[in-house]
This record gives C-alpha cells, sequence and structure tokens, in this order.
C-alpha cells in the first residue's frame, strides 16, 4: 500500500503529462503529421552552438573526476561566482558567488527553498493562473497553497486581493514572470505595488514574508519588453532559475538559487538550503551540465522561432473568433474556451486530434493552454482543426 499523501498525487497526476502520453498513442494511431500536440512546454529550438561546444571542451581539458565527481552541495565555487558576475553586469546587482546555489532545475530549486522555508501550516500565496506543480511542491512541506483569483483580461496579479489574502502564516508569496500559461509580463508598477503590499505586511505582523521569483523564461520576450529583476524592488527576494528554456535544455536539470545578502536571516537560509540540496536527495547539481553553463553565460536560444509561433497562432486564433491574452513571453497562448467546462472544451478539441491542456490545471478554469514551441509547419497544418472545433460550437454540433 502506497502512502497515503502519494495516493492525492497519483490520483491528480499531471494533466499535461497525460495529454503529452496521449499525443503518443494518436500518433500511432492516425499518423504523427495528423496529431497537434500543444500540450507540452518542450523546447523546439535547438541549443545554441557554444553549448555542445563547451560540454566537449570540458570533456576533453577538465580532469574526469572533477567532471563526474562531487563538490560542495551548493556547486562549484567558480560556476557560482561566474554566474553572480554575469547577474551583476546584466542587472546592477552585487552577487558574489556565495549569493548562488546551483540547482537540478528550476523544479529543484523550488523544493530546495520550500524545504528551507516552510513548517506545516504556513501559506504560500499564488497569482492565478499558475504553474500546477506548486500545490504539490508547497504540499510536499506541509504547507498551504493559497491562489489569488485571476485578474481577467489583462491577468497582471491582483494586488488588491493579495493584501486582503497575506495572513500571519504567509511564508512566501511565489511570482512567475514571463508567466506559464499565459505568457503575460508583470510590468515594473505591479513589481514595485506588490513589494510594498508585502513591505507592509511584513510591519503589520512583524515576519519575514519571502518573495520567490521563478524565472525560467526570464530570456523568452518579445516587442522588446523588459523583465523587472525583482532583487532589485524587494530585499526578501529569491530567485529560481533554470537553463531549461534560455538554452533549450529542460532534460539537462541544470538552474540555480539566488539568495540575496539584504533577505532576512541570510546567513540560515543559506545554509538550509544547502543541507537541503544534499537532504532532498540531489546532493548537487550535475557537475558536467554545471561547468558547461558557466562557459555559456553569454549564449542565447534563437527565439524568432518561438515569436513567428506566436504571431502565426495568434492571428489565426484570433481570426476564428477566439479571444486569446497575446503572450508577452514564454511560448504559450492562454485561450478562453468556448464553453464555461475547459476540460470538456479540452476533450472536444481532442476529437479533432488537437491536444491543449485545460486552464483548471493552472487554477483558472474557462480557459485551455497551447504550447507553441513546436514545428511552424504544424501549427499551420492544425488550422483545419481549429476552424472545425470553432464551427462545432457555432452549429452547436
Amino acid at each position: 500500500m502506497i502512502a497515503h499523501k502519494m495516493l492525492k498525487y497519483v490520483e491528480g497526476s499531471s494533466v499535461t503529462r497525460a495529454m503529452f502520453e496521449e499525443g503518443k498513442r494518436l500518433a500511432g494511431l492516425y499518423g504523427a503529421e495528423n496529431v497537434f500536440d500543444f500540450s507540452l512546454g518542450n523546447p523546439s529550438v535547438e541549443p545554441p552552438a557554444e553549448v555542445k561546444e563547451n560540454i566537449i571542451k570540458v570533456l576533453k581539458e577538465e580532469a574526469p573526476n572533477k567532471i563526474h565527481g562531487y563538490m560542495n552541495n551548493a556547486g562549484f565555487e567558480e560556476v557560482r561566482e561566474a554566474i553572480a558576475l554575469s547577474l551583476n553586469q546584466n542587472f546592477g546587482t552585487r552577487f558574489s558567488g556565495k549569493n548562488i546555489i546551483m540547482t537540478v532545475g528550476a523544479a529543484g530549486g523550488l523544493n530546495v527553498i520550500l524545504k528551507t522555508l516552510l513548517d506545516p501550516g504556513d501559506e504560500v500565496i499564488a497569482f492565478a493562473p499558475y504553474f500546477g506543480e506548486y500545490n504539490n511542491y508547497v504540499a510536499n512541506y506541509d504547507g498551504v497553497m493559497v491562489a489569488v483569483p485571476p485578474s481577467i483580461p489583462d491577468f497582471q496579479p491582483d494586488l488588491n486581493r493579495l493584501g486582503q489574502m497575506v495572513t500571519a502564516r504567509t511564508k512566501a508569496v511565489i511570482v512567475n514572470t514571463p508567466n506559464n500559461p499565459t505568457g503575460v509580463v508583470y510590468s515594473e508598477e505591479t513589481i514595485q505595488r506588490l513589494a510594498a503590499i508585502l513591505e507592509e505586511k511584513q510591519k503589520e505582523y512583524g515576519t519575514a514574508i519571502y518573495l520567490i521569483a521563478d524565472e525560467p523564461y526570464r530570456e523568452l520576450v518579445y516587442d522588446g519588453i523588459q523583465v523587472p529583476y525583482l532583487t532589485k524592488y524587494y530585499a526578501n527576494t529569491i530567485v529560481g532559475y533554470s537553463y531549461s528554456k534560455s538554452l533549450s535544455l529542460p532534460g539537462e536539470r541544470i538552474g540555480y538559487l539566488v539568495i540575496p545578502d539584504e533577505a532576512d536571516d541570510f546567513e540560515n537560509v543559506l545554509n538550509a538550503a544547502t543541507i537541503a540540496t544534499r537532504i532532498l536527495g540531489f546532493v548537487n547539481a550535475p557537475s558536467l551540465q554545471q561547468l558547461t553553463v558557466a562557459k555559456c553565460l553569454g549564449a542565447a536560444t534563437d527565439i524568432s522561432v518561438y515569436d513567428a509561433n506566436r504571431k502565426l497562432l495568434y492571428g489565426k486564433l484570433q481570426e476564428l473568433g477566439f479571444e486569446c491574452a497575446k503572450p508577452q513571453g514564454a511560448f504559450y497562448m492562454w485561450v478562453k474556451a468556448l464553453e464555461e467546462d475547459d476540460s470538456a472544451f479540452a476533450a472536444k478539441a481532442k476529437e479533432f486530434n488537437l491536444l491543449l491542456v485545460p486552464g483548471s490545471s493552472f487554477a483558472c478554469p474557462g480557459y485551455v493552454r497551447i504550447a507553441y514551441c513546436v514545428d511552424p509547419a504544424m501549427i499551420r497544418r492544425s488550422f483545419g482543426a481549429f476552424e472545425k472545433l470553432a464551427e462545432s460550437y457555432q452549429s452547436g454540433k
């Protein structure tokens, strides 16, 4: 008999992953070219050439016991120093290597910092819609997930509701910008107001409230939009970053946490996060990938492909009468379902071999997420299916 806690996870297993598996099944039945799988945020753009070049360079030049061996749980010192220097150059910050903990992707980093911060019953707030795995990460440490209802149609955080929902048990607020699933980038004005509210609530309750910035999509922005670097606005900010999207390396599981000196109880938070990395079973982030990304800090994935996909898909959906939030970043389209039940809408879409993820998975019913990090040819092939889906509601079939 498995643990009672795991029964809940098994029953509520990721809808996104289930859709991905369904796509493989349908491809076997109808042919891959006739299935339009928009379920998984798996980068379709190849990593920059520097990544492969530097993997080979590390393998040739570094000693095997370094490439494949243990190091400090927080990661190689020279890697952490290189990342801190890069952040300082890009954002005008003043980090050093001690502020960086290398992590097993953004998910590993979030689990490390939540393990570090949460006591049972502590509350973590996120703004709907949000990445559904946050619920599981918080539950891992017996925390309580609190969802601020969505602000429609702009999907900027509803800060008035946030002020009402912060309590003496609030330990952290998670923000994800550019956002999965909407593609919205939180404006500087929004971040400034958010920081002011949290400062006020910290004084009111006499507690530390940490702002956790989940940033795997930071570099994936369009139309010249800038993404504010949150440590510059609020002292108790902790940044979680991943190279999964910026370098198209989701399977390599490499990222980092930034814990600024200014963060409340800095030394204990830093030490506890380092220990959490070990006791959660990660031990350390992958050594080869640490050494590689340190040599690729100026590299970037060609996001022009995603931008072209964004414009292509958005234009067609608008033409067909779908209501969409135009993405400013990431590689997701957030589309209003043509009926109240988003799961039923996604099931209807599947009749036309369209695989879309229901918005309920992101704590925001009534919408679906479309991941457009796919082959542009597939997007064009899908247009007929989207037309049939729209027509099925117009005709009432």
